[in-house]
């Protein structure tokens, strides 16, 4: 099973950087991700954690903001990805858009944001999905679905009355993803695919221009084989 990706002349290359930093060449990816009507969740990105044993998980999350800090996600503090993290913060997380044959890689750690910014965030979501945050425990056993609809239905009691508003749960909240590694990479027809990676250097590594480049900011990039 192959597809073809983009043609020869259409390569990524150093001069093609719009930033010598990854977070203004992620903007400038994800913008026309964002413009393209045929990918539907651009901000959906799969987040990898693993427990202090060493064994991995993966899964959806949205991307919820982003800047030079970082990137942010919300979710439920009892989840499996959120004991994880707890136990090992190092987490990597994995865009791929492939209308655009793209994809970024991330690796770094993650750190709570605060109780004020998640409370904020969580207001402006859609009153539904404000509810069905409180009425899920992520990831543990339940008996039936009906469970789930009849907390529903007892939340949607409380509060579906106009002004208001439902109290941020204080198991639910936010993280950003400080990264250390950021990947971008561009898919080719030959397979030869296009892969500049941007990274803090190690400790007296210095930059010669050929294999390792100087960006701004404290970040070093490079391009990798394929």
């Amino acid at each position: 099973m192959r597809i073809k990706y983009k043609d020869k002349k259409d390569t990524f290359l150093e001069k093609h950087l719009v930033s010598r930093e990854p977070f203004g060449q992620f903007k400038a990816w994800f913008e026309e991700a964002c413009g393209r009507k045929e990918i539907l969740e651009p901000n959906a990105m799969c987040l990898a954690t693993s427990s202090k044993e060493g064994y991995p998980s993966a899964r959806f999350v949205l991307l919820k903001g982003y800047g030079k800090e970082g990137y942010k996600f919300f979710t439920n503090y009892g989840s499996r990805k959120a004991r994880e993290m707890n136990e090992n913060p190092k987490v990597a997380a994995t865009f791929y858009w492939e209308v655009l044959n793209r994809s970024v890689r991330i690796e770094g750690h993650v750190e709570k944001l605060s109780k004020e910014e998640s409370t904020r965030y969580f207001h402006t979501r859609p009153v539904p999905s404000q509810i069905a945050a409180c009425a899920s425990f992520q990831s543990t056993p339940i008996e039936s679905r009906d469970i789930l609809c009849e907390r529903e239905k007892v939340l949607e009691a409380d509060y579906l009355i106009p002004g208001k508003e439902v109290p941020k749960p204080d198991y639910w909240g936010g993280y950003i993803i400080r990264p250390r590694a950021v990947e971008f990479w561009q898919g080719q027809r030959d397979r030869l695919h296009d892969r500049i990676k941007f990274r803090k250097p190690k400790e007296g590594e210095v930059p010669d221009g050929k294999l390792l480049h100087q960006g701004d900011d404290g970040w070093v990039f490079e391009r990798l084989s394929p």
